[in-house]
């Protein structure tokens, strides 16, 4: 085959030339990570029961879909997340080797068989079904620099304007908006007004239902029709309500003095917004943060530049005292990481060539492996669509690898032929000589190379994708390596190679001073192995101790799956004693807020009050902040760096917010992979007891990891002992006085917890319509006094006197 392409060069070149095109158009394409796509697949099924407790919750919603979601094809395993904010949640995660689009598919059949075991107004709310990455890629957040936008038009702004625009850009997979919620009708009503007009929840529900809804008339004189009609009008009828004001004109009662209550009488009517369990600020001012998620397999960077190019197009039609800010970003650890890797990529490549200049000692020769190894590099990329690779740091690496590796088989040829030539020989008859010596070894070092990371490929799992990218880009590598050095090489050691001559000057000189120190290292190390080889023992002795320093060197280093390094960002989670109130919890958020603001190296804080993204609930005693650090540049300090800033950070906290519990930690090493570094686990009560049971050995779980050294900042979200109040209905009294039981729960559930009606249309979407009481008619236990149903006989009964109220 050599002689062919020796005859042939050109042949030999234009093959390089489209290896080289082939792996520049694949890299065009390639999508750009961190690490490779070892993320196993996550889809998250959600959805919101208003009204119900986390216990609720569990039992109607969650089981159901568990028993039907058990067993589907690929799964690992599922958790769900059942919270009193009324949401649920059920992450179901699969293998990393299955189809995240088919898991979505085989998830959303069994979601279905599950949902006529649903409770009504679970199925009327819907569920929402969606593959998760874990962590969001960017943060952007919406803000008013004036302050002359509240929380809730920035969050609507983002709703209506900007997060279907973001939907659209390639690689987008989900948009959630932290802060205030969407915009929705809120009917606050009185409940001792209603009382006094013997007016019940029931009796608003059905009036907003029929005077709030799509009613649909039909058409005048469509066919069929008589002969010799004209005209067809299609009839359009009084639909769903649109404002506040339209709402407050619906009829509730009509009296028997041709008098009539409207909403409007007995109830505050707005467009407020659909949950007030969150506040969302950046730099501790009002703000709407929208998390964008990516979608699994795309571009990290092309999906960045893509949602900051489309941020910039809306900028344009922000209206007045609107601004936004990409509070967080991702794939900066992964442009600076990739930019090492090329700049420590390229000066691998510099170094070879300078040690190859030095030892071969002429340009010629050393301008064939200059031309053999980019061709190699290059052209692995050619293969990594076929295999599903990713440009990413292990693949970057395994090339800086094979840099040494795949410039000895240039070498090879090089120095073969120029000892033929050494002889005589014209470089022609050289090459053809060389390379009747050299091909089998060549052919014979590429498969035994290849041979060792080739088995990587067939591993399997996290460990195996993780391995599998940084192996197979060595092999591949190696394996195009041998094909130039039987093609490429001999036919440019032909056509450049001439016999040497010395080199005059400061040049000859420096090579006649390198190869005498040179010869005596060799002479050395030659004296060297022969005395080692007549006292094998020593030999022995020698190795045996290296590697006994090896393992106790290793036994004393710390290990990891990856290890943790500074991403430019960091976490923070806030948690105050059970059952405290978002207000409670906004306040120390700003204390922390200050404490972030005075840090050197803080370059942006987003605060999530009233949620967590270690339990991924919303709850009144929980926040968290999303913290953007400076350039790393301008970070060169270790006490700046991300390991100092933690220490520092924790130090303040604990010191600076003694009545709450505040950490701040590290993002996972690997994006995806829980939401935080370290590890996490799951405790399991398999024993069929209550939550009080599964809380108290949680706690003595707990205690015993602490007692271990090696592990610190051991901590679980989870807590049994959350105060609640147990609404205890008497359903004998209730049938005795002739109320519809399901009146009652219904009255508690739209007073307490807000009751959803229906929907309405408006700025081009559909919103929910709630009825619930103003919120000074539910601060006490004592309100539900106030509450009232009405029974057969048309008379109003309290529901005093037929629910008792208790601590649990």
């Amino acid at each position: 085959m050599s002689r062919f392409f020796i005859g042939r060069p050109i042949v030999a070149i234009v093959i390089a030339v489209v290896t080289v095109i082939a792996g520049l158009v694949a890299m065009s394409g390639l999508p750009i990570a961190q690490f490779p796509d070892i993320v196993p697949p996550q889809i998250v099924v959600s959805t919101s029961y208003p009204g119900a407790d986390a216990v609720t919750i569990e039992q109607s919603v969650a089981t159901p879909v568990e028993q039907q979601m058990n067993g589907v094809d690929k799964m690992l395993y599922m958790q769900s997340v059942n919270a009193n904010d009324n949401t649920w949640q059920e992450f179901v995660t699969f293998d990393v080797d299955s189809d995240v689009n088919l898991d979505q598919v085989n998830t959303q059949n069994r979601v279905g068989q599950a949902q006529p075991f649903l409770p009504t107004d679970v199925t009327q709310f819907g569920l929402s079904i969606r593959s998760s990455t874990g962590l969001p890629l960017l943060l952007v957040s919406l803000y008013s620099p004036k302050n002359t936008r509240d929380a809730l038009f920035l969050s609507n702004y983002a709703t209506i304007n900007v997060n279907d625009t973001l939907y659209r850009v390639p690689g987008v997979g989900q948009v959630l908006t932290f802060g205030a919620g969407d915009y929705a009708m809120r009917i606050w009503v009185k409940p001792d007004v209603l009382a006094n007009l013997g007016i019940t929840v029931p009796d608003i529900n059905q009036a907003v239902r029929q005077q709030s809804n799509v009613n649909p008339a039909g058409q005048i004189g469509a066919e069929p029709a008589p002969m010799g009609q004209e005209l067809t009008y299609t009839v359009r009828a009084q639909g769903r309500l649109q404002s506040a004001d339209e709402f407050g004109q619906i009829v509730v009662r009509s009296n028997p003095n041709g008098s009539v209550v409207r909403l409007k009488d007995i109830a505050r009517i707005e467009l407020g917004g659909l949950s007030y369990q969150q506040v969302g600020r950046l730099n501790g001012k009002p703000a709407c943060i929208i998390a964008i998620f990516q979608a699994p397999g795309s571009n990290a960077l092309a999906v960045a530049k893509g949602v900051k190019k489309t941020m910039e197009e809306l900028k344009r039609r922000f209206p007045t005292d609107l601004e936004y800010a990409v509070s967080l970003d991702q794939t900066l650890p992964v442009t600076e990481g990739i930019r090492e890797i090329v700049t420590t990529l390229g000066a691998a490549i510099v170094l070879v060539v300078l040690v190859v200049f030095f030892f071969l000692q002429n340009w010629r020769a050393t301008l064939i492996p200059m031309i053999a190894v980019p061709v190699s590099l290059i052209g692995t990329f050619a293969a990594f669509p076929l295999l599903g690779f990713s440009i990413n740091t292990l693949s970057l690496f395994g090339l800086i690898l094979a840099v040494g590796l795949v410039v000895d088989d240039a070498i090879v040829v090089v120095e073969a032929v120029e000892h033929h030539i050494e002889q005589g020989l014209s470089p022609r008859d050289a090459t053809l000589q060389a390379m009747k010596e050299v091909s089998g070894p060549v052919v014979g070092i590429a498969l035994i190379l290849a041979s060792v990371f080739i088995p990587a490929a067939f591993m399997s799992g996290i460990q195996g994708r993780l391995n599998k990218q940084f192996a197979v880009t060595i092999a591949i590598s190696i394996v195009i390596s041998a094909f130039n050095a039987l093609t490429l090489s001999p036919a440019l050691a032909a056509m450049l190679l001439k016999p040497r001559k010395e080199s005059p000057g400061p040049i000859g000189r420096l090579f006649a001073g390198f190869n005498r120190w040179f010869a005596r290292v060799t002479h050395g190390y030659v004296n060297l192995s022969h005395a080692l080889i007549r006292k094998g023992v020593i030999a022995v002795a020698i190795l045996g101790g290296f590697v006994l320093l090896d393992a106790v060197i290793g036994r004393k280093l710390p290990t990891s799956f990856v290890p943790e390094e500074d991403q430019g960002y960091l976490f923070l989670n806030v948690q105050l004693p059970a059952a405290a109130s978002l207000q409670r919890t906004d306040a120390v958020c700003r204390k922390i807020e200050d404490i972030l603001a005075r840090t050197e190296g803080v370059q942006s804080t987003s605060t999530v009050v009233g949620f967590s993204l270690l339990s991924r609930i919303s709850a009144s005693y929980n926040a968290f902040f999303f913290v953007q650090l400076k350039d790393w540049r301008e970070r060169k300090n270790p006490d700046v760096q991300a390991a100092g800033l933690l220490k520092k950070l924790n130090g303040a906290l604990a010191m600076g917010v003694p009545n709450a519990v505040a950490f701040a930690f590290p993002p996972p090493a690997i994006p995806g992979l829980g939401n935080a570094g370290g590890f996490s686990l799951w405790l399991q009560d398999r024993s069929g007891g209550n939550v009080a049971f599964l809380g108290q050995n949680l706690q003595k779980f707990l205690e015993a990891c602490r007692k271990r050294p090696e592990l610190t900042g051991v901590n679980s979200l989870f807590s049994a002992s959350v105060p609640q109040l147990f609404a205890d209905v008497d359903r004998d009294k209730v049938l005795k006085q002739g109320v519809a039981v399901a009146d009652v729960y219904q009255t508690l559930q739209a007073f307490l917890g807000g009751l959803y009606v229906n929907q309405f249309n408006r700025f081009g979407r559909q919103w929910r319509v709630f009825l619930q009481a103003e919120g000074e008619d539910r601060v006490r236990p004592e309100n539900i006094e106030k509450f009232y149903v009405r029974n057969d006989d048309g008379n109003m009964v309290p529901l005093s006197a037929l629910a008792t109220v208790r601590h649990i």
